[in-house]
């Protein structure tokens, strides 16, 4: 295998993916070396946060499913 060149291996790896059901997908996701990352994630959570305390509804739901815990496992 080690004579195998990069690009034939890769090809084959690929091509045994597409036989398992698998195709390629290409995705978009946050530059985590941005300066200002840490500030968008802060803030975004903090969004989050506020959102959150205002659904009281979803606060209930959140502590029944916290509660509901009989028979769970680590």
């Amino acid at each position: 295998m080690a004579n195998t060149p990069v690009n034939a291996r890769v090809q084959r790896h690929r091509d045994a993916l597409r036989l398992a059901g698998l195709r390629p997908i290409q995705i978009w996701v946050p530059d985590t070396r941005r300066p200002d990352f840490a500030q968008e994630c802060r803030r975004q959570s903090r969004l989050v946060a506020e959102a959150e305390r205002a659904d009281t509804d979803l606060q209930h739901l959140m502590d029944q499913a916290a509660t509901d815990m009989e028979g769970w496992t680590q």
